[in-house]
């Protein structure tokens, strides 16, 4: 599966070894007294000590942030409070999230992960052109304030061209920048839907109906109206081309 290059980009990030370093994970030697004593590879327990953390960087590093933002508050505005559940949100991001990085995963493949599997390349030769595909992805989506913003925090000078912002750099301001976009997006998705509720709120006001909970009411408005504007279909659309625009 050539999303799979994604996660050994991260990995060769986290770290990078030498073609001809010792990769043997369990060294079983004796000792002076006779005894056997056993070590670890301290590179490779580093290594899979890291492999906990690329789940969440592989995330972070990717659209599902803006995606998973997103469907929540559309959740919230609609006010059906657990449904759809947090099980099928995630499904929903991730899935989308796979699809939206098919050409980043695709080009990472053919620019790092396949000549590494070739043995044409070193690590630090796959990490170097396997980064090019998503650094590029993610430059697309990023503000040039918040990159500024923490290129002043971090006194990190020289920088000429975009592909020149140091990963450690960038990928603050891409989680900076998609937390905004998540949001404005979800500003914009709630706005329908708060004008059902003070419509039926007013309505009942006028009746003199005041006990009677509003969000009652405006629950299947606000879901009928969903249904015939074929709502998530435009959701998931407006998302994806939200990132297809810049890959």
């Amino acid at each position: 599966m050539r999303y799979a290059g994604l996660w050994v980009a991260l990995c060769l990030l986290v770290l990078p070894m030498s073609a001809n370093a010792e990769t043997s994970f369990l060294t079983v030697r004796t000792l002076e007294d006779g005894a056997t004593g056993y070590s670890l590879n301290l590179r490779i327990l580093i290594l899979m000590t890291a492999l906990t953390l690329i789940p969440s960087m592989l995330l972070a590093l990717t659209s599902f942030t803006r995606i998973i933002i997103v469907l929540s508050i559309l959740r919230q505005a609609m006010g059906t409070q657990s449904t759809p559940s947090n099980q099928i949100l995630v499904g929903l991001a991730l899935f989308l999230s796979l699809f939206i990085m098919a050409p980043v995963g695709e080009r990472v493949y053919e620019a790092g992960l396949g000549p590494y599997l070739d043995e044409q390349m070193t690590e630090q030769e796959a990490w170097a052109a396997a980064s090019i595909p998503l650094k590029e992805f993610m430059l697309g989506q990023t503000r040039e304030t918040d990159i500024a913003m923490f290129a002043r925090i971090a006194d990190v000078q020289g920088i000429q061209t975009p592909m020149d912002t140091p990963m450690t750099l960038l990928i603050p301001a891409f989680i900076t920048s998609e937390l905004k976009t998540a949001f404005q997006i979800g500003f914009l998705i709630f706005i329908p839907f708060v004008v059902i509720d003070l419509i039926v709120a007013s309505l009942l006001m006028s009746m003199g109906m005041m006990m009677l909970s509003p969000m009652i009411i405006s629950l299947p408005f606000k879901l009928i109206l969903f249904v015939l504007v074929d709502g998530w279909a435009l959701t998931m659309g407006t998302l994806a081309s939200s990132f297809y625009g810049v890959i």
